[in-house]
């Protein structure tokens, strides 16, 4: 028996202008008591200006006999306008909000998160009295009930949002919108990666994990500003997300937390929207996983070129120290041939660590040490092969 999946009321929008939005949709329990209220609402309107207007025809009926019929057209005119515009008017010039959509926390958008067009919102409320059908005629249980009076169960509107992805009714499939929960949205720009090292290491998160809600928001927020702190603090901010996640991959212990953020990010806004595989360079061959942390690698010197400074400069070379020696003629001797002496060689996880932990692990040689013995005078005869022999 297959699993069942649980319901996802969220939905991600990318707009033309490469902004990221995710939303989180309403579903019938929430736009339920947004439509009573607007129902209120519009009879409220209706029955204080009905009111209004019945209060000055009674005062203007003993002068005229003609204000009677006006009276009653007006108030016609008045349920018709309310009840068919009230919606399209709110929607349309106050950012996809009514009264009962306001008070519940719900708006109306498009369904590219643009915000929803006067055609639009006309359009979907014009088809509300698709979605409330079938009707309920009142005078089925009183029989001296008018027959126009009806009571609408919506069961048209509810199974077409319970078998559309974006929880549309009629009216929104019909218009091009959705209804979202209206809190408090991240509108940050997807940031550029300029590190050759990002598309590499995020090729080694694992496919099936997900992304939580929280935490793409969590990413995008640190990914914009992390540019206004110091490799340090990044590290030290960085830090409180990246341990539970090195555990979770078997990435190595020393790996670098603001790298592995910033790699999560990738992995979660950009991965997908690649049409051509991460040209990774000489960074292919690099593994941040624990298990091949003691695999030699030979990519010491072209590692240099891909980490940007602000991640920390490599420590310096320190110049060779010749003695100053003379001419003379040698004695030419079979030579020997001892161990020569390499310097440390680069691992396939050093790339992925911060700058602090490389430099610990790798420490640059200390300065030759001055043994404080005066140098020889320049006025010296050369020494010959015959000298102290």
């Amino acid at each position: 028996m297959a699993a069942v999946q649980p319901l996802d009321t969220t939905i991600a929008v990318v707009t033309p202008e490469n902004i990221a939005f995710e939303y989180q949709l309403a579903g019938p329990f929430r736009r339920l008591p947004a439509y009573l209220i607007d129902l209120a609402v519009r009879w409220g309107v209706i029955l204080g200006v009905g009111l209004a207007i019945l209060i000055i025809g009674g005062l203007l009926s003993a002068l005229s006999t003609f204000y009677g019929p006006l009276t009653f057209a007006f108030i016609v005119i008045l349920i018709f306008v309310i009840n068919w515009f009230y919606g399209t008017i709110g929607e349309a010039y106050f950012n996809g909000r009514t009264v009962g959509k306001w008070f519940c926390g719900i708006r109306v958008i498009e369904v590219d998160g643009r915000p929803v067009s006067p055609r639009s919102a006309l359009l979907r409320n014009l088809l509300r009295i698709a979605d409330l059908a079938p009707v309920a005629a009142i005078n089925t249980w009183d029989p001296d009930v008018p027959p126009i009076y009806f009571i609408p169960t919506g069961i048209i509107g509810l199974v077409s949002m319970t078998m559309t992805q974006r929880m549309q009714r009629l009216g929104d499939l019909a218009a091009g919108t959705m209804v979202v929960v209206d809190e408090r949205k991240w509108q940050l720009p997807i940031a550029k990666v300029d590190d050759a090292r990002v598309p590499a290491l995020a090729s080694y998160i694992p496919g099936d994990y997900l992304v939580t809600r929280k935490m793409a928001r969590t990413l995008a927020t640190y990914v914009e500003r992390r540019h206004f702190l110091t490799p340090p603090r990044r590290r030290e901010v960085a830090r409180n997300l990246s341990d539970p996640l090195i555990e979770r991959f078997e990435f190595r212990q020393d790996i670098d937390p603001d790298l592995l953020l910033y790699a999560l990010y990738y992995k979660t806004f950009l991965a997908d929207s690649m049409t051509e595989p991460a040209d990774l360079g000489p960074l292919a061959g690099y593994s941040p996983l624990a298990k091949d942390a003691d695999k030699p690698s030979g990519l010491a010197e072209p590692l240099q070129s891909v980490i940007p400074d602000e991640l920390g400069k490599p420590a310096q070379r320190q110049p060779v120290q010749r003695r100053p020696t003379t001419q003379g003629p040698t004695t030419q001797g079979p030579t020997t041939q001892g161990p020569t002496a390499q310097g440390p060689t680069t691992q396939r996880g050093d790339v992925w660590s911060s700058p602090s932990s490389s430099a610990a692990a790798n420490p640059p040689p200390p300065p030759p040490a001055s043994t404080g013995a005066p140098a020889a005078p320049a006025t010296d005869p050369p020494r010959t092969a015959g000298d102290g022999q």
